[in-house]
């Protein structure tokens, strides 16, 4: 292949099909949520059936896209097409995010002070009367229909455990990187792993986590605009936790199977890219959600 020439795949049945599990998965979240309540109803299966053939096609997408990087078919101008795909998908992540935290602190500094009857839009002695704005709000306005949290999560136990583990991962991915720079493959593979662990063990510790904030806080969804914003935040990023372990595990195998060089290894650096950036989240969540 001639330099700065630009790699056209062949056509491929892989974006048809992503777009029925597509389909199939937003049709059966929205059946689901609007079936709830209700004895039976088809959006679970659905959801579960588009889910599994996303999966199946992920596998075969990205085994098809790492098949024709190994046989060397993308020139550097692919190179930069990944590159940039790879930035605007993290781009579209980091507005995710944004509209999460946009919402948090949109409840803290005016709608829960409205509702304690501060400004011109404080209606809330007309509706309920007594009520105190604070945040955590751990004394809801209607606490009959929502029953707010005995307490909150203390941010100095496993969140800040947390908080080191998923800083330690960041050093520990830097590390193996620089490794597979140098091309040595044995601290690559070691320090990988050890991210990957890391990576298991925040999981393990915000399961436990949620239990504690269920079954002994009484801090659940349903603990009103605390709840919500609490387990939307936490929940999304632990499912972007999860997806960034099991990318990081595939990288390994990758790894392990002799892939990735130091001059061509970009799937190994839209990992980390994906990953750091999970960490800077996590941070983020760590001083609003729960300290401050």
């Amino acid at each position: 292949m001639s330099q700065g020439t630009y790699y056209v795949p062949e056509q491929s049945r892989w974006p048809i099909l992503a777009s029925i599990a597509l389909f199939l998965m937003a049709f059966g979240a929205a059946n689901l949520m609007n079936s709830l309540g209700q004895e039976s109803g088809s959006g679970l299966y659905f959801l579960l059936s588009g889910t599994a053939l996303m999966l199946m096609i992920m596998f075969g997408w990205f085994r098809h896209v790492v098949i024709e990087s190994m046989k060397g078919l993308y020139s550097a101008q692919m190179d930069r097409s990944f590159r940039w795909g790879m930035s605007w998908f993290i781009f579209s992540e980091v507005m995710f995010f944004a509209a999460f935290f946009g919402a948090l602190f949109y409840i803290r500094v005016f709608a829960v002070p409205w509702l304690g009857g501060e400004g011109d839009k404080g209606v809330s002695q007309m509706l309920w009367e007594g009520f105190t704005p604070a945040w955590p709000l751990l004394s809801n306005p209607d606490s009959a229909l929502f029953p707010p949290p005995s307490n909150i999560i203390d941010p100095w136990h496993l969140p800040l455990l947390n908080t080191v583990i998923l800083i330690a991962s960041s050093f520990t991915l830097t590390l193996a990187h620089h490794a597979l720079k140098r091309d040595q493959r044995k601290p690559l593979i070691l320090w990988h792993l050890l991210t990957v662990i890391l990576g298991l063990i925040f999981l393990a510790l915000q399961a436990a986590e949620y239990v504690e904030a269920y079954e002994e806080l009484g801090l659940t969804l349903q603990s009103g605009i605390y709840g919500s914003t609490f387990f939307i935040l936490t929940g999304f990023h632990g499912a972007h936790v999860t997806l960034g372990t099991v990318m990081l595990i595939i990288i390994w195998l990758r790894v392990l199977k002799g892939h990735f060089s130091p001059q061509q290894h970009f799937g190994y650096e839209a990992v980390a890219w994906y990953w750091h950036f999970v960490d800077v989240v996590w941070i983020g969540l760590f001083l609003f959600v729960y300290v401050f």
